[in-house]
Parts: C-alpha cells; structure tokens; sequence
C-alpha cells in the first residue's frame, strides 16, 4: 500500500508485480498510450495501465480481482475480448450505452447492465459488468462516486476481496442506494416549490416542475428494469455464475431496495402533479381576484357614468334650474356620492369587497 491514502494511488505491495501493473509493455513509437483503471485485488489495490501484460499477469496470480475502467475507449474493449475471451456480441453491448438493465449470461460469464445517481444532468451513471467466478470488470463513461467510494474503502482498510459474489453485491447495492439522496433532495425541493407556489406562482416554477418531472421519468426508466431483473434473479428465472443460495439473499435485499426506489418515484411523480395542480389553481383564483376588482371598478362607474350623461342633456328644467354652486353639488355631485355609497354598502353586504 501507498503510504498516503488520500493520494489515490497505491503501489504493489511485491516485487515482482510492479513492473506489469504499474508500467505495461514499453511501447513502439506512434504507439497510443495506455488507458488508466483501478485495480483491486489480494496483492494490488490502486491504478494501473490497462495493457495485455498487466492484465495477463493478474490472470497468473490467480485470486479474484476487480478492475474498473472509466471512459473505455475502441481499443480498451478490443484489448478486454482478446484477453478474456468475450463473446463479440458482450463486447457490442458494452460499446453501446443508454441500454435497459440486463443480465446476460454467456456461460462462463455474465454481462450486467446496472444504473446508479450521480448529481449530474441526468442524475444517471450507466455501469456494465463483466462478472465471472474469478474477476470482476466494470465499464462506465460518467463519474461513479459509489464506486470510487467502495475502491477507496479496499485501499484504506487493506482488506481481501473475499467471496466475488459478496464483492457484486456491495458494487451493486452502492450503485442502487446512490438513488436515495437523490430521491431526498427531489423531497425537500418539491416542499420548497409548494411554499414558494402559495406565496408567489411565477413561470419559473411551473418550468421547475416540469424539468423534475422530465428527470423522475427518466429513473423510472433506468430502475423499472434493473427491478424485474432482481426479481428475475432472485426468482430463479436468472442465474450469476458461482451464485449460491447464501447469495439469493443479499440480492434480494438489492431487489428490496430497488422497490423501495420505485415506489418513492411514483410518490414524487404524483407530488409534484400535486404541486401542478396547486400553481395553476393559484393562477386561476389570482386571475379571478383582478377580474372581481374590475367588475366592481366597471360597476361603479356605470351610475355615475348615466348620473353625468342625463345632467349633460339641455332640458328646458335643468338649464332653469341649475344656474349656481349649491344647485350644481346638489344635483351633479350629491347624486353621484349618494349612488358611489349605495354600491359601496351593497358589495359588502354581498360580500364582494
């Protein structure tokens, strides 16, 4: 081991491991430099190159290894079926990213196609598993905190691998309980928006809600497999090699956990159809509210508007009649104030003011 684990490096604790681990094959010139994984096994907990040599030589030293590859490229994979011996149609699927959860088997392996959340636009990382009874591979393109936690864990406590299937299970249940933070934040915000909705409904919330909306569709889509396939496991219809029945059990509290995610989706899906329902409402009655201060407004002026019309006709009995100041406010003003009060006392007695 490395002697400062937080570097995230360790180094081969023999020998006669260093050079194939930490090196590969010198390289001919024009040659493309060697891909970087994690590697986690019984002698070497740390990264290395992924190079024929290094992986071959792991294959020698026998025991049980994981490596982790992150962003693997054309020729990573290519170099991955001809040590290992893939079948070329696992090797297709592994190229191909955005697939439904899966487990295939092939046999001597088994590809496995699990999700996790990240904080990232999608709120997704997609991992796909090459798992045999004497290795563990997995490939992922976006960052996976859940196993980079799990790596660091191995380099921190120097502990063995242990039984591979107990290895599988704790990648596995990392990646799943990853969504649980996620799903926590997906609560508080959504109490937030209902708040904020009462007090102010703006178009910024209403885009807020269909964007968390969007985002909770797209994990139903990533957890509603990966829950059957569990279910098939766990069932019996799916098998991983060397799985015992010891094991079924640890994968079905993986499946219990991702019915539990499922089910805080569809919560959170209809919340936030709730909070939907409540902005809207919201507009509508603000809209209702300015539309009753009209009325009453429109109201008002409609006496006054035929008081002042029937006094601004040249009838022979006004133009006698109304010749000074006390005529004038007791016939124009007066008649116009006593009906503003009339409308005034009737809209609260309607209750309308």
């Amino acid at each position: 081991m490395g002697d400062d684990p937080a570097a995230g490096e360790a180094h081969p604790q023999g020998d006669h491991m260093e050079p194939a681990l930490s090196t590969g094959a010198p390289r001919e010139p024009g040659e493309r430099a060697a891909s970087s994984c994690h590697v986690v096994h019984d002698e070497h907990v740390g990264e290395m190159h992924l190079s024929r040599d290094g992986l071959e030589r792991l294959q020698q030293q026998g025991g049980f290894f994981w490596i982790d590859v992150h962003k693997p490229t054309a020729q990573d994979l290519e170099l991955l079926r001809e040590v290992f011996k893939f079948h070329p149609l696992a090797i297709e699927d592994s190229e191909q990213f955005g697939q439904r959860a899966k487990i295939d088997d092939y046999d001597e392996f088994a590809f496995i196609v699990v999700y996790g959340a990240v904080p990232d636009e999608d709120r997704l990382v997609e991992v796909h598993c090459f798992y045999s009874e004497h290795y563990l591979l997995t490939l992922h393109h976006d960052e996976a905190p859940a196993l980079s936690e799990l790596r660091r864990r191995y380099e921190l406590h120097k502990q063995p691998i242990g039984k591979p299937s107990l290895l599988l299970y704790k990648i596995i249940e990392a990646l799943v309980d990853s969504f649980f933070p996620i799903l926590a934040d997906f609560d508080d915000r959504i109490d937030e928006l209902e708040n904020r909705t009462f007090l102010e409904a703006s178009d910024a919330q209403l885009q807020e809600i269909f964007a968390m909306k969007r985002l909770l569709v797209g994990l139903r889509r990533a957890i509603t497999p990966q829950r059957d396939m569990f279910a098939s496991l766990s069932g019996g219809v799916a098998e991983l090699p060397g799985m015992s029945s010891e094991d079924e059990r640890y994968f079905r509290d993986i499946y219990d956990h991702l019915i539990r995610i499922s089910d805080l989706i569809d919560t959170y899906r209809d919340l936030l159809t709730s909070s939907m329902d409540v902005f809207l409402s919201t507009v509508s009655n603000r809209a209702n509210v300015v539309m009753k201060q009209l009325a009453v407004i429109a109201t008002i002026f409609l006496p006054l508007t035929f008081i002042t019309g029937f006094f601004g006709q040249n009838f022979g009995w006004l133009v006698r009649n109304i010749g000074g100041w006390p005529a004038f406010v007791g016939f124009g003003v007066g008649t116009e104030l006593v009906a503003l009060g009339l409308l005034l006392v009737l809209f609260r007695r309607r209750g309308w003011l």
